[in-house]
């Protein structure tokens, strides 16, 4: 089967409530989309309740249930709307991923007096102080929650930072760093970028306490059986130490559910290789998220016809790991106005989603914005209101659809040109197979090869981009054409 995962939300979406339901309302139309699993976002409380993305980490047990920071549901819904949402989608013979967030926590139920040393936040293996003592967000015992699932509390033992102390007014902001019982520095990390980049944000977990590990296999376990996912999608792991997750990755599929599918998100930029020392750290027991190739797809879209196409797969997972590389054009970090803001243009994004859907290599995961479609406000550079629209990528229902019904069999590249390049998918037993090409520059053509059983036959453009039909001659070949900054998929001309 030709897998294709969704990204089922997007930073932006509203704080009402909706979106498990609508993941109930949309699980028909997602599989016969040909959408084969559902990313789905961090379902426990964060510290800003109901209005949180999730990602700020309060209560991992509170799925929309208790009353804790201000609401009862998450952003998203409650506990009973997210399981009934999973149920659906499973009804549907869809996977779900949930989103897995262990870096840190947020929203403490109270303060510790500590003892830390100040960091320089660009070199964090430098330290600018000596010990001296401050009152850290750190003790988590979740009162409202009343011990239910679990009755472990958290401390200052339980974490390696904070970038907040209750008792020191600092004119910038700080990174401590605790010295608690498992050490008085960072845990090592994959990577050298900050020197050591463990802190993230928050009060940041400490893997090194065997209690913290004991109790997140604990809640990992819980967790499967009272929503029960097929995979887990790990947040941060530039910042968490590859030997907890080694640990907790063997724990759940050896005690839990062997069949397992974790996809890890390590914020690479540009740099490939470290991804490859991640995997290796790992032991290929991580998938993760092509990132360096969502900015080959950003800087294509940003540069237009000046970008050579031949080079797109340049410095990519998919070119070194292509078995465990996902690939994607656009995700909630990547919109406009967040941290790793770097969209691609919607011009490209056909192009982009070309590359992923339609070739061999790779895991492709769909944003729910290409799908969707998406209109917000937020402060612009200027202060004022800046409206941001992300089109529904109209295409993209098409792409899906040919890569489960074309996208088959042996692939032939044509990266013979800087602005036109193309490929052709032999099929299989089952798959007639497709013609692949995409310009970023003027309208073009191209001979390809499709093999001379189609001698005599005509193929047509599926996506309707290009009403002309193309002749195979009696070699097999035909004379493609795509149109200026698109994409053409020809198939076979039913009879």
């Amino acid at each position: 089967m030709n897998e294709v995962m969704i990204q089922f939300f997007e930073w932006y979406y509203p704080a009402d409530g909706s979106l498990w339901k609508k993941v109930s309302q949309e699980a028909e139309k997602l599989k016969k989309s040909g959408i084969s699993a559902v990313w789905l976002p961090p379902a426990y409380k964060g510290c800003s309740g109901g209005f949180s993305e999730g990602y700020d980490v309060y209560d991992l047990y509170d799925l929309g249930e208790f009353d804790q920071k201000g609401s009862v549901r998450t952003k998203y819904g409650t506990k009973e709307e997210y399981i009934s949402a999973i149920n659906t989608l499973h009804q549907q013979n869809i996977q779900v991923y949930v989103d897995i967030v262990l870096n840190h926590k947020g929203g403490a139920d109270g303060t510790e007096k500590v003892m830390v040393r100040k960091v320089n936040t660009e070199n964090r293996n430098e330290f600018i102080s000596a010990p001296f003592e401050i009152e850290a967000n750190t003790k988590f015992n979740f009162p409202n929650r009343k011990k239910k699932y679990s009755d472990f509390v958290w401390d200052y033992n339980c974490f390696t930072g904070v970038d907040c102390a209750k008792n020191v007014q600092e004119s910038e902001k700080c990174i401590y760093s605790i010295i608690n019982d498992y050490g008085d520095d960072w845990e090592e990390v994959v990577g050298n970028e900050k020197g050591n980049y463990d802190y993230l944000m928050f009060s940041d977990i400490e893997f090194r306490n065997p209690s913290v590990r004991e109790e997140l296999k604990h809640w990992g376990k819980w967790y499967y059986e009272t929503v029960g996912f097929d995979g887990v999608r790990l947040d941060a792991l530039k910042h968490i130490s590859p030997d907890f997750y080694n640990e907790w990755i063997d724990y759940m599929r050896i005690n839990v559910k062997p069949d397992l599918f974790v996809v890890g998100e390590y914020w690479a930029f540009d740099d490939v290789y470290v991804l490859e020392e991640y995997i290796k750290a790992t032991e290929s027991r991580v998938h993760l998220f092509d990132v360096p190739l969502h900015y080959n797809f950003h800087h294509a879209s940003k540069a237009g016809k000046e970008y050579d196409l031949r080079g797109i797969f340049n410095h990519s997972l998919l070119t070194i790991r292509p078995d465990l590389a996902i690939t994607f054009v656009e995700n909630h970090d990547t919109q406009p106005f967040q941290s790793l803001e770097s969209s691609v243009d919607a011009w490209f994004k056909p192009l982009a989603y070309a590359f992923i859907l339609l070739r061999q290599e790779g895991y492709p995961c769909v944003f729910y914005c290409d799908f969707y479609g998406t209109c917000y406000a937020e402060k612009g550079h200027d202060g004022t209101d800046e409206h941001v629209t992300m089109p529904k990528i109209s295409v993209l229902d098409k792409l899906l659809l040919a890569r489960q019904n074309f996208a088959w069999g042996e692939q032939y590249d044509y990266f013979d040109e800087a602005n036109c390049i193309g490929w052709v998918r032999k099929g299989d037993e089952s798959h007639k197979g497709c013609v692949v090409l995409v310009s970023n520059g003027e309208k073009n053509q191209k001979t390809m090869q499709v093999g001379i059983e189609y001698a005599g036959k005509y193929f047509i453009d599926y996506l309707g981009n290009n009403k002309s039909k193309v002749l195979i001659d009696k070699n097999g070949l035909g004379n493609f054409k795509v149109n200026a900054g698109s994409v053409a998929v020809w198939v076979l001309k039913d009879k």
